[in-house]
């Protein structure tokens, strides 16, 4: 039967063509193929020039993939064979012998196959030998010079087929070379920044046991704390504590996305969803996909991301704009604010359903000044970290008096403010006598928050120390009309933990809370 040679052509192509993964492309055109001549099954081998070695990129049978067969070093003979059927750039070949063709008797000697015949078809792009595509079948003498016409107007579609397929391995390789440089390097950023969490042992004893605690589970995190305290470091251990570390980690500051962009930003949009939306885009919660999304200050978030944020949280779906189908994400929200938004949800700029849903596990962090036992250290690993940055090879000393001021010092601005104060410093020390002490210096000049007071002696009897200390707690609740916790609470000035002191009360058996009298 007649074939016709363009409408074979088209349709082997189309098939050719029809995937990047090259084995579906060989499985799909071998079905089209066999409409027209015996075959059994094909295969595509790419050649080393340099090492005179072949490999095997595919091989498909009717019945589906083949596994690969290993890498072969072509003895001598064979390669001289390659080398003149590529310098004489000869049409498909027909070999009905292979055991007395040197190339195909050294391959199909793995296969144990004797009873084939092949079709040889040379494969070239850019003057590069990529290898050759062989059409088996297994009988012996069943293709004539009609079959290999055919093979050979498919030249051309292979030879781009197979330097697609081999820069689409490359891609492929690359991509998971970087996803393991990146697993590695996130695994030691997590070191790093487990290992900057200075306090892990002391002043942040109670917030690393709750990290403990909730980072192996899938739960919502809320970290609760002033600007300035280390919410997102605290974000960064529970991402890689958790087993969503190989996953993504986005973070996204809600206070600095314009409130008309928040839904494309967070969901995504479809291409032509609104003017200047030319291509399709994945918005935040897409790209987090399998992994974890922290979301900085929260209570910035307008009412109506609101709303889509506790869809995604009820459903573990989103729309992206001007998108109609639903797309699942599999993603682990944890927040961060500096509100208060229990008091945002009296006036309702913060949904309570939404707060209900965020925070299952909060972690209050405490600010700097309610932690000065890890000032010392912190100011160290500052000092060490922003001289290496400023390039100064040699530090000034820290005298015991540049401490205790800074153990004085209130810190609105937290561990950010330890932080720029001593690199400012290392600043202003550069070209002085490096044998000088460091000099601290506040902004403002300001160290404490207000003088507080020392307890006068109005019994020249020595007191006992819990009889002292009660009587120190309850001059300064007398200052402070009562409050423990917050700015220029009792907490504060006593630079205790709030908790800590509401024991220490209990312990000494000072009213607080209801109990505390308005009027003493």
């Amino acid at each position: 039967m007649q074939v016709d040679e363009n409408e074979f052509f088209r349709q082997a192509t189309i098939h050719i063509c029809s995937s990047l993964n090259i084995e579906k492309a060989m499985q799909r055109c071998l079905r089209f193929i066999e409409t027209h001549m015996p075959v059994s099954w094909m295969s595509l081998y790419l050649y080393e020039q340099e090492t005179g070695m072949i490999s095997n990129l595919a091989t498909v049978s009717r019945r589906g993939s083949v596994p690969r067969l290993p890498s072969i070093a072509l003895p001598k003979d064979a390669i001289t064979q390659i080398e003149e059927e590529f310098a004489q750039w000869q049409e498909v070949k027909i070999v009905s012998s292979p055991e007395h063709d040197a190339v195909s008797k050294t391959v199909y000697q793995q296969t144990g196959k004797a009873n084939i015949s092949l079709l040889v078809m040379r494969l070239v792009i850019e003057n590069k030998r990529l290898g050759a595509l062989t059409v088996i079948a297994e009988q012996k003498n069943v293709y004539h010079e009609t079959h290999a016409e055919l093979i050979g107007l498919l030249r051309k579609p292979f030879d781009i087929a197979v330097s697609n397929a081999i820069r689409y391995m490359e891609m492929v390789r690359f991509k998971d070379m970087l996803d393991a440089e990146n697993r590695e390097l996130n695994r030691e950023l997590f070191h790093r920044s487990t290992d900057d969490i200075m306090g892990a042992d002391s002043g942040l004893k109670g917030v690393m046991e709750m990290v403990r605690q909730v980072a192996p589970l899938g739960s919502p995190a809320m970290l609760l704390g002033e600007t300035g305290v280390g919410k997102e470091v605290i974000a960064n251990v529970i991402h890689y504590s958790s087993p969503r570390q190989d996953g993504p980690f986005i973070k996204v500051n809600c206070g600095a996305i314009p409130e008309t962009l928040f839904d494309s930003e967070l969901f995504g949009h479809e291409k032509g969803a609104f003017t200047g939306a030319v291509t399709l885009k994945r918005g935040y919660f897409e790209r987090a996909h399998t992994g974890s999304i922290f979301l900085d200050e929260i209570g910035e978030l307008p009412l109506q991301a609101q709303v889509r944020l506790l869809r995604v949280l009820q459903n573990k779906e989103i729309n992206r704009v001007g998108g109609t189908r639903p797309i699942p994400v599999d993603v682990r929200i944890i927040t961060a604010t500096h509100q208060n938004l229990e008091e945002m949800i009296k006036t309702r700029q913060f949904r309570e359903d939404l707060w209900f849903r965020l925070n299952i596990f909060p972690i209050t962090i405490p600010p700097l000044r309610h932690r000065k036992e890890d000032i010392p250290t912190l100011f160290h690993h500052f000092l060490q970290k922003k001289a290496k940055e400023l390039r100064i090879h040699t530090l000034p000393p820290v005298t015991a008096r540049a401490i205790e001021r800074l153990q004085a010092y209130h810190w609105p601005g937290n561990v950010r403010e330890l932080e720029n104060l001593v690199e400012r410093t290392l600043i202003r020390s550069r070209g002085q006598n490096e044998n000088a002490g460091l000099e601290i210096e506040f902004l403002g000049g300001v160290e404490t928050p207000q003088d507080i007071q020392p307890v006068g002696e109005t019994n020249p009897a020595i007191l006992a120390l819990d009889q002292a200390m009660a009587e120190h707690i309850k001059r300064v609740l007398r200052m402070t009309k009562g409050k423990i916790y917050g700015p220029d609470g009792a907490a504060e000035l006593l630079v205790i933990n709030p908790n800590t002191l509401r024991s220490r009360m209990k312990k000494l058996n000072i009213p607080f809370g209801r109990e505390y009298p308005l009027t003493s």
